[in-house]
């Protein structure tokens, strides 16, 4: 089974956080990760991907609603969750890695939940 690595950060990141995440999703899909963000067109989300299909890499969007007009070019698999924030457990769960380039409330959110979910695997 393929790995995934989620890649988290704000939708107004900083351009070395767009870069990294750019980076990274290249790097791992070179690798042959598979790639997870919260799938929209913006920021961190987009640039992630980006590189991943840049790098030849499948990719995962767990979207926040259904408004495909909002979704990266760049995703493979849309899941449409209608949760907005609400999925980024599933971002957390669905993934072997969580790699956060940058922070905002949300990625905030996702480090605690990778953090929560890291202890209980370990107990």
């Amino acid at each position: 089974m393929k790995k995934i690595i989620g890649i988290m950060g704000p939708n107004n990141a900083t351009n070395e956080n767009l870069k990294d995440a750019y980076e990274i999703g290249k790097y791992a899909a070179n690798k042959g990760y598979t790639i997870l963000t919260g799938g929209l067109n913006v920021g961190i989300q987009n640039e992630g991907l980006k590189g991943a299909k840049d790098g030849n890499g499948l990719t995962i969007g767990i979207m926040p609603f259904n408004e495909p007009d909002k979704f990266s070019q760049y995703v493979d698999i849309p899941i449409i969750t209608n949760m907005r924030s609400g999925r980024n457990y599933i971002n957390v769960l669905s993934s072997n890695l969580v790699i956060a380039c940058g922070v905002d409330k949300g990625t905030l959110s996702e480090i605690s939940l990778s953090l929560v979910n890291t202890a209980k695997k370990k107990s």
